[in-house]
């Protein structure tokens, strides 16, 4: 199995329950071909670089699976079907997907911030003397 990633871009006028609707669809297109999907991620309307059929916005979705190169031809098929969809383009990944990263919490980022006001009344300590000593 290869390694693929999609980007499409569902027309704006498509908006909630259709929207995840129209997600859900093309994910089980992959699913029903045993395609693996490893992430799914909907990043919302945003402003298209271009107008595509007079429309300036759109809906883009990116989703990271492996499946058999026949998938992708069907996979294809079926969203260049769907008048919701404005475009698409799916690319093969040579090496393996990074592991998906997490966001840390908020904690760590108090730390790192309770670290840094601690290094810097090091730094006002190790001043002191220096200026002491003048």
């Amino acid at each position: 199995m290869r390694n693929y990633e999609s980007l499409y871009i569902i027309h704006p006028d498509v908006v909630g329950d259709e929207l995840t609707a129209v997600v859900e669809k093309f994910q089980k297109v992959l699913t029903d071909q045993a395609a693996e999907i490893h992430k799914l991620d909907n990043w919302g309307a945003r402003k298209l670089a271009y107008p595509i059929k007079k429309v300036e916005r759109g809906n883009y979705v990116q989703t990271l699976f492996c499946a058999e190169p026949g998938v992708i031809a069907e996979y294809e098929r079926r969203l260049r079907l769907d008048d919701k969809i404005l475009r698409f383009l799916t690319v093969r990944f040579e090496e393996e997907f990074p592991a998906v990263v997490e966001e840390p919490a908020e904690e760590p980022a108090t730390e790192v911030a309770q670290e840094s006001a601690v290094e810097d009344e090091a730094a006002d300590e190790d001043a002191a003397p220096a200026q002491e000593e003048k």
